[in-house]
């Protein structure tokens, strides 16, 4: 039997063996440009569960997942990896939004349980929302890594993945204190302001910000990190 030509051989799509190997070379790209990633791209807030803990300002995050969640037309009420969640599609990509059930200080056994069931990476497919005491209300922040700094429910997160490389969106809830007040050595509020329901106007200046959160987390899952700190961490902003 006479051997068969390769181009023989080819899908009916491709005519020639230059063709193909230049198919695999673009799907090879394609794939680099998505970062070799399949899985889920998780968003967790933290927060306290409990109707008690609703509007305070230690539950900003799990604010920021409601917002998030109301946007993209999903409710966050399956239960999974002990959180409740919710599963949406942000730019071509699915995205789990996860609420922890745990309280604030365990926070860090359902981030590791979720990033266990979707095997997500931390450092790549994690975005962890959460509240700062040391930012003003009306702010926040995106960061690649970096320490707790105090945080008991970003300390459990840490210690949970054993790592420090995850992305995080910290919201200021931090009273924004006038120069004389800091001169004269006037202390940050503590537990018991970030435990205690907010002021009507406080949750009216919140309310824009998880806005703006939310547009900063698809920024993010459209485009990365990098370009989301460009735009949402300017001074301006």
């Amino acid at each position: 039997m006479a051997e068969a030509d390769a181009n023989d051989m080819l899908p009916e799509d491709v005519s020639s063996t230059d063709d193909l190997d230049e198919m695999i070379t673009r799907i090879g790209l394609q794939g680099l440009e998505d970062g070799g990633r399949r899985g889920p791209f998780l968003v967790v807030g933290l927060g306290n569960p409990g109707l008690e803990y609703v509007w305070t300002p230690h539950n900003a995050g799990f604010m920021a997942i409601d917002r998030i969640a109301e946007q993209e037309g999903v409710v966050v009420q399956n239960r999974r990896c002990r959180a409740t969640t919710a599963t949406c599609r942000i730019a071509g990509r699915e995205v789990i939004l996860a609420k922890p059930e745990t309280f604030m200080n365990l926070s860090g056994a359902a981030v590791a349980a979720l990033v266990r069931e979707y095997e997500a990476d931390p450092a790549k497919d994690l975005l962890v929302i959460y509240d700062e005491l040391d930012f003003a209300l009306g702010t926040f922040k995106i960061r690649e890594r970096g320490s707790p700094a105090g945080h008991n429910g970003a300390r459990s997160v840490t210690s949970a993945l054993g790592s420090e490389e995850w992305l995080r969106l910290r919201i200021g809830v931090g009273q924004d204190l006038p120069p004389e007040a800091k001169d004269a050595g006037a202390r940050r509020p503590g537990r018991d302001y970030l435990l205690s329901p907010m002021r009507k106007a406080d949750l009216t200046v919140l309310d824009e910000v998880l806005d703006r959160v939310a547009a900063a987390t698809r920024r993010i899952i459209q485009d990365g990190p990098g370009p989301a700190m460009n735009e949402f961490n300017r001074k301006d902003v």
